[in-house]
Protein backbone atom coordinates (compact mmCIF):
# COMPACT_ATOMS: atom_id res chain seq x y z
CA UNK A 1 0.00 0.00 0.00
CA UNK A 2 1.26 3.52 -0.65
CA UNK A 3 2.27 5.75 2.26
CA UNK A 4 -0.55 7.77 3.84
CA UNK A 5 -0.83 11.17 5.46
CA UNK A 6 -3.04 11.23 8.53
CA UNK A 7 -5.12 8.06 8.26
CA UNK A 8 -4.94 4.28 8.19
CA UNK A 9 -5.66 2.21 5.07
CA UNK A 10 -7.64 -0.27 7.16
CA UNK A 11 -8.70 -0.69 10.78
CA UNK A 12 -9.79 -3.97 12.37
CA UNK A 13 -12.01 -3.81 15.44
CA UNK A 14 -14.60 -5.84 17.29
CA UNK A 15 -17.13 -4.69 19.84
CA UNK A 16 -20.11 -2.34 19.89
CA UNK A 17 -20.48 -0.13 16.82
CA UNK A 18 -21.28 3.55 17.38
CA UNK A 19 -22.32 5.63 14.37
CA UNK A 20 -22.16 9.41 14.74
CA UNK A 21 -24.02 11.57 12.26
CA UNK A 22 -22.24 14.36 10.47
CA UNK A 23 -21.19 17.02 12.94
CA UNK A 24 -20.96 20.67 11.95
CA UNK A 25 -19.27 23.68 13.60
CA UNK A 26 -21.94 24.68 16.10
CA UNK A 27 -21.56 24.86 19.86
CA UNK A 28 -23.85 23.36 22.52
CA UNK A 29 -26.10 26.43 22.24
CA UNK A 30 -26.50 25.92 18.49
CA UNK A 31 -24.36 28.93 17.59
CA UNK A 32 -21.99 28.79 14.61
CA UNK A 33 -18.28 28.75 15.47
CA UNK A 34 -15.35 30.11 13.46
CA UNK A 35 -17.09 32.15 10.75
CA UNK A 36 -14.18 32.19 8.27
CA UNK A 37 -11.73 30.09 10.28
CA UNK A 38 -11.49 26.49 9.04
CA UNK A 39 -9.27 25.38 11.94
CA UNK A 40 -11.72 26.75 14.53
CA UNK A 41 -14.56 24.99 12.71
CA UNK A 42 -12.70 21.67 12.62
CA UNK A 43 -11.89 21.95 16.34
CA UNK A 44 -15.58 22.52 17.12
CA UNK A 45 -16.58 19.57 14.96
CA UNK A 46 -14.12 17.32 16.81
CA UNK A 47 -15.46 18.61 20.15
CA UNK A 48 -18.96 17.68 18.95
CA UNK A 49 -17.79 14.25 17.77
CA UNK A 50 -16.12 13.66 21.13
CA UNK A 51 -19.28 14.69 23.02
CA UNK A 52 -21.46 12.39 20.93
CA UNK A 53 -19.07 9.48 21.40
CA UNK A 54 -18.81 10.05 25.16
CA UNK A 55 -22.61 10.09 25.40
CA UNK A 56 -22.58 6.68 23.70
CA UNK A 57 -19.94 5.27 26.05
CA UNK A 58 -17.01 5.75 23.67
CA UNK A 59 -14.32 8.31 22.92
CA UNK A 60 -12.34 9.60 19.97
CA UNK A 61 -9.78 6.86 20.62
CA UNK A 62 -12.46 4.36 19.52
CA UNK A 63 -13.00 6.00 16.11
CA UNK A 64 -12.29 3.55 13.30
CA UNK A 65 -13.60 5.58 10.32
CA UNK A 66 -14.13 9.27 9.60
CA UNK A 67 -15.79 10.81 6.59
CA UNK A 68 -14.75 14.44 6.12
CA UNK A 69 -16.58 16.91 3.92
CA UNK A 70 -14.71 20.13 3.07
CA UNK A 71 -16.07 22.94 0.93
CA UNK A 72 -12.55 24.08 0.00
CA UNK A 73 -9.51 21.80 -0.31
CA UNK A 74 -7.34 24.80 0.58
CA UNK A 75 -8.60 24.11 4.14
CA UNK A 76 -6.96 20.66 4.18
CA UNK A 77 -3.85 21.82 6.12
CA UNK A 78 -6.10 23.47 8.74
CA UNK A 79 -8.13 20.27 8.97
CA UNK A 80 -5.02 18.14 9.45
CA UNK A 81 -3.56 20.44 12.11
CA UNK A 82 -6.78 20.58 14.11
CA UNK A 83 -7.40 16.82 13.69
CA UNK A 84 -3.96 16.10 15.12
CA UNK A 85 -4.93 17.95 18.31
CA UNK A 86 -7.70 15.38 18.92
CA UNK A 87 -6.46 12.06 17.51
CA UNK A 88 -3.47 9.92 18.44
CA UNK A 89 -1.15 9.96 15.41
CA UNK A 90 -0.12 6.37 16.22
CA UNK A 91 -3.73 5.12 16.04
CA UNK A 92 -5.44 7.03 13.25
CA UNK A 93 -8.78 5.84 11.90
CA UNK A 94 -9.50 5.06 8.28
CA UNK A 95 -10.69 8.22 6.56
CA UNK A 96 -12.39 9.47 3.43
CA UNK A 97 -12.24 13.14 2.48
CA UNK A 98 -14.61 14.66 -0.04
CA UNK A 99 -14.80 18.18 -1.42
CA UNK A 100 -18.41 19.36 -1.57
CA UNK A 101 -19.95 22.44 -3.14
CA UNK A 102 -21.73 23.36 0.09
CA UNK A 103 -23.07 22.17 3.41
CA UNK A 104 -26.38 22.70 5.22
CA UNK A 105 -25.39 26.26 6.23
CA UNK A 106 -23.39 28.46 3.82
CA UNK A 107 -20.92 29.47 6.57
CA UNK A 108 -19.96 25.85 7.31
CA UNK A 109 -16.62 24.83 5.84
CA UNK A 110 -16.49 21.30 7.30
CA UNK A 111 -18.67 18.39 8.38
CA UNK A 112 -17.40 15.06 9.74
CA UNK A 113 -19.18 11.83 10.59
CA UNK A 114 -17.64 8.92 12.43
CA UNK A 115 -17.84 5.23 13.10
CA UNK A 116 -16.39 4.01 16.38
CA UNK A 117 -16.08 0.58 17.96
CA UNK A 118 -16.10 0.13 21.71
CA UNK A 119 -14.32 -3.11 22.67
CA UNK A 120 -16.37 -5.63 24.61
CA UNK A 121 -15.70 -5.65 28.35
CA UNK A 122 -13.69 -8.59 29.60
Amino acid sequence: MPPVNGYSHAVVASGTLVAVSGQVPVDADGKSVGADDAAAQVRQVFRNLRAALVAAGAGLEHAVKLTVFLTDLADLPAFRQARDEFLDPQRLPACSLVQVSGLVHPAFKVEIDALAVVPAAD
